[in-house]
């Protein structure tokens, strides 16, 4: 195996193999050797590809935007058309909720301060939810039965 990190040096030293050795090639030597202090000013000492760290001080950080909401459960799960669904948390604090179809069409959204939401204007069928909670949400699948 060729290590790829090698292969500008390897190109280097054949390069300059060809220009101070090679007697009919001498005559490039300035040329190539401005070529070269572009080209190694142009690549970075330490290349290579570094993983980003989700850790700080061993201490993982949390994107808000994947952020988990604790103990969240929504119920009933599957619904019937014309009911509630409730929505509890370990936090028990205000909730955004956004409920979408399939196709991404926004059905209903409401500001939830207590734990049951009205769904009786949905119709039977799979319906996508986005809750919010803080800065913590999540999504999760209704559906709503007949």
């Amino acid at each position: 195996m060729f290590n790829i990190q090698l292969w500008p040096s390897f190109c280097s030293f054949s390069i300059l193999y060809c220009i101070f050795m090679v007697p009919k090639y001498r005559f490039m030597k300035k040329i190539y050797l401005l070529l070269l202090l572009i080209g190694l000013s142009a690549f970075p000492i330490n290349s290579g590809i570094q993983a980003q760290s989700n850790t700080i001080n061993g201490i993982e950080n949390q994107d808000p935007k994947n952020a988990k909401i604790k103990g969240l459960s929504i119920f009933p799960n599957p619904a019937t058309a014309g009911s509630s669904i409730y929505i509890t948390s370990d936090r028990a604090l205000t909730k955004t909720v956004t409920i979408f179809t399939v196709l991404g069409e926004k059905k209903h959204f409401k500001v939830l301060i207590g734990k049951e939401l009205d769904i009786s204007h949905l119709g039977p069928g799979i319906y996508i939810m986005n809750i919010k909670e803080g800065k913590n949400s999540a999504t999760r699948k209704l559906s709503i039965t007949k």
